[in-house]
């Protein structure tokens, strides 16, 4: 057998490079008779017979041979190298960059890079139009500006933009999700050190009028069951409430979304006057004083601040601007203002337990308010924000972060000092803030001093790099708020997300961007922060809020998005929806789910709630009687779908759950409880024609989906109701920690009938935090109580453990599946049902 290859085979690859190398480094040499030799080096006494002077010109042309061989030599030595400069670098450190920026690779390659840079290649003249001069040319924020006309930047723009994929979103241009491959990195980011994103794209507005009709604007347009954001707690500016807003008067149905509210904190009391003070001016602080006391609460003038989606702000706007006129109607000589405060501050969230940390090695607070100090030192030693009261608001004055820069992260101090006081704090004084000044806000619009001051001031006083400046009364005081925020299921969960979020006027964006990320936090964009609130189990707008506008619009986009895929898609490549079963793959039809008989030109009543006229084609629509019989009996009402909200209407329905056959008994305690909310917040009470049992069918359940087996469920898939028979082999199955013995004894091939379906997936995937599937969808509220009735029945004869009371049983069915399977398969998995006693909303 020959030798795998030959050694003296001078055809083979390796020799013939071998060859070329040793060709190229050879200096080519003349020899007395003039003729050019490629042999090799020619070696020459050069100490022998050496000139006393010699002529330097005469001496290069005799020598020009020589030189511009050595040239040529050196030139096709390094043309012909086996590796290029980008790739003697370690892989973490290759850069596409590299091959046409020699700055982008290490100082001892550079001139190797830039030896091998291809060169410029000029375009041909006449065929693009010249340049404009310097004088003519447009400024960079003019050429900004007009790239802004269909959607805005935010003033970290620039810096998502060169690291990010970004996307236009409800007006914004706003970044998705970093360019590196980040998604573990970012979730252990928010669970074991810190994560920032840019929020600045939510709306605020501004609402200032007096105590009382400021409640009644609430009242009116705010959750009738959730929490009330017009008590103490709340209104003296030391908490933010997270709070549902409906349109004024339509509660339960037409609900807008999430708010956040923040009231603005009350000036401190005057101070008292001493008993030594005399004379006219000393009266007549008295007598304001006495005017003071004698002003009512209620007639104080207030301002709270509305914090909304930017998708929202025009419904939020409208239904704020339509309450205040309702309230104002019956009252005289109150004025209520409404500003649109939009652009006016910057919003950062900060979450992860080192959020504490880089928080006090960021900035420099103006330790003017020992209650403040107190506080800040606080922040120092506790492991995570978690342990701050919830939503509690604190206002103080940091430098300019610019001074203080590069920052470093401070390290938790273990002390034996007292702990904060959860009982004390927080309090309306700690939360003042001039940042609810106008006049402050405008004026500090722009920082007094540029970068490029700084660095030079830097330069100037400090020979070391990276020296702090120290701060000058000169230099700029930007006040902020920071509120703990906790993105958690419920007030019970200790399991989360917990941080803070960071308000700062505007223009100040950059300048703590930069503080903050050079501390090593990570940056996220809307998939981050949207996977947040999926680990956490919370429902994340508008993806898991069927009924909304917002929600519509979004699957509306998503149903295009994904429609259009399928159809470029080849057959055979793609699930062929039809022979799957699936009723609807690209959208989730509540109204079929719960049995509505909607129909688009039904006409509303004056309330603007449901109306019961029957069509008039329904009479006459067949000429048997017994047809018409059974028709004018079906009555179709235009009902919107809409999410059952609160701990309270829950558990008046379920009161009377294990009563059989039609659920009257829930119906009519739902309509009960509701009625009784509204007549609480000083509304009207259901018309006639809303009947306890079209409120009942009408309503969806949030739930949570955690599956027995293997498997994760994703969007749209679809949740169906099973028989007693296999719930009780799944009873006998599950163990104590209520997963399946055996996953392969209970496989069935058919997959559950249509009339079976009870709800969607809304949002679904794999949980790193549980390391298991997971989803959040909605079920209807009638099958919601069918499935207690069937738990609780069968739990009664069953020998199962007592602690599985709280968990319901149910099938998930991929949209894409082609069988269902009780456990041990993706496409379908028996899953727990627990449903979301409390909201709270991001």
């Amino acid at each position: 057998m020959a030798p795998k290859r030959a050694a003296e085979d001078n055809n083979s690859f390796r020799a013939r490079k071998k060859q070329k190398l040793s060709e190229v480094r050879q200096i080519a040499v003349q020899d007395q008779n003039g003729s050019i030799t490629n042999l090799g080096p020619v070696i020459h006494d050069s100490m022998k017979n050496l000139p006393g002077a010699i002529d330097v010109e005469k001496f290069a042309e005799s020598r020009s041979y020589e030189i511009n061989a050595m040239q040529n030599a050196i030139k096709t030595a390094s043309t012909s190298s086996t590796h290029r400069a980008w790739q003697l670098l370690p892989r973490h450190l290759r850069r596409r960059a590299a091959s046409h920026d020699p700055r982008r690779v290490p100082v001892r390659l550079r001139a190797k890079a830039k030896a091998e840079m291809d060169p410029v290649k000029k375009k041909a003249q006449g065929r693009s139009r010249p340049k404009l001069g310097k004088s003519k040319r447009l400024p960079k924020s003019q050429v900004f500006l007009k790239r802004q006309r269909d959607k805005r930047w935010l003033e970290s723009h620039i810096w998502h933009a060169k690291r990010m994929h970004m996307k236009n979103m409800w007006g914004f241009r706003l970044a998705i999700t970093p360019t590196e491959k980040s998604f573990r990195p970012s979730h252990r980011a928010s669970k074991h050190g810190s994560i920032l994103h840019d929020a600045s794209y939510q709306s605020l507005i501004e609402l200032r009028g007096p105590q009382a009709t400021l409640r009644l604007i609430f009242e009116m347009v705010c959750d009738c069951v959730n929490v009330d954001p017009t008590k103490k707690r709340f209104i003296d500016g030391s908490r933010t409430v997270e709070a549902d807003f409906y349109q004024p008067g339509f509660y339960p149905f037409k609900l807008i979304g999430p708010v956040i509210i923040l009231w603005r904190p009350p000036p401190p009391p005057p101070p008292q006057e001493t008993s030594g003070s005399q004379g006219k001016k000393g009266k007549g602080k008295g007598k304001a004083k006495a005017k003071a006391k004698a002003t009512p609460q209620d007639e104080l003038t207030r301002t709270a601040w509305i914090f909304c989606h930017p998708g929202l702000f025009e419904d939020v706007f409208t239904a704020l601007r339509t309450a205040t006129s309702i309230a104002l109607s019956s009252t005289s000589k109150v004025e209520v203002e409404l500003a649109d405060l939009r652009g006016q501050l910057n919003v950062f969230e900060l979450m992860g337990p080192k959020s504490c940390q880089v928080l006090k090695g960021a900035l420099s607070p103006v330790m003017d308010d020992a209650e403040f100090k107190q506080f800040w030192d606080y922040l120092g030693k506790i492991q995570n924000s978690g342990s701050l009261p919830r939503n509690m608001v604190v206002g103080f004055k940091v430098h300019d972060p610019r001074l203080n820069f590069p920052p470093k992260n401070s390290k938790p101090q273990n002390s034996n000092q007292p702990s904060f006081s959860s009982s004390t704090y927080p309090t309306s004084a700690l939360a003042r803030s001039d940042l609810w000044d106008e006049t402050t806000r405008v004026k500090l619009k722009q920082p007094r001093f540029k970068k490029q001051d700084l660095d030079e001031r830097r330069a100037k006083s400090h020979l070391i790099p990276g020296t702090p400046l120290s701060s000058l009364p000169q230099d700029d005081c930007v006040p902020l708020m920071l509120i703990q925020t906790s993105i958690v299921a419920s007030e019970q969960d200790t399991e989360g997300v917990h941080g803070f979020t960071l308000l700062l006027p505007a223009g100040w964006s950059m300048a703590f961007l930069s503080s903050l990320i050079h501390t090593g936090t990570r940056v996220g964009g809307q998939r981050e922060r949207a996977h947040q609130a999926f680990e956490a189990g919370r429902p994340y707008f508008p993806r898991d809020f069927p009924g909304t506008d917002l929600y519509s619009l979004h699957t509306r986009e998503t149903e295009e998005d994904e429609k259009a895929k399928w159809e470029r898609t080849p057959p055979a490549k793609k699930p062929n929806y039809e022979k799957l079963g699936t009723r609807s793959p690209w959208r989730a039809d509540w109204e079929v789910v719960l049995g509505l008989n909607t129909k688009e030109g039904a006409k509303k009543n004056g309330a603007g709630f449901l109306s019961t006229q029957r069509e008039p084609e329904l009479e006459h629509e067949s000429g048997n009687n017994d047809m018409d019989v059974d028709k004018s009996v079906e009555i179709e009402y235009d009902i919107p779908p809409w999410v059952l909200r609160g701990k309270g209407l829950l558990e008046a329905v379920s009161r009377d759950v294990n009563v059989e056959g039609v659920p009257g008994a829930a119906a009519i305690a739902l309509h009960t409880a509701i009625e009784n909310a509204r007549k609480n917040h000083h509304l009207d009470l259901l018309p006639p024609e809303m009947t306890p049992e079209i409120l009942l069918k009408s309503a969806l359940v949030t739930i949570k989906l955690s599956p027995c087996g293997r498997g994760a469920p994703t969007d749209l898939a679809v949740i169906s109701s099973i028989p007693d028979a296999e719930v009780k082999d799944c009873l006998l199955l599950r163990n104590d920690a209520g997963k399946l013995t055996n996953a392969n004894t209970t496989d069935t091939a058919s997959n559950p009938s249509t009339d079976s379906i009870i709800g969607y997936v809304t949002t679904g995937g794999f949980s790193l935090s549980r390391g298991e599937g997971f989803a959040i969808g909605c079920i209807s509220l009638v099958k919601y109580l069918e499935l207690k009735r069937q738990r609780d029945r069968l739990l009664e004869s069953a020998d199962v453990n007592k602690d599985r009371r709280s968990r319901l049983f149910v099938k998930v069915r991929e949209r894409d599946g082609q069988q269902c399977r009780l456990s041990g398969a993706v496409a379908v998995i028996i899953i727990p049902v627990k449903f979301l006693e409390t909201y709270k909303y991001i």
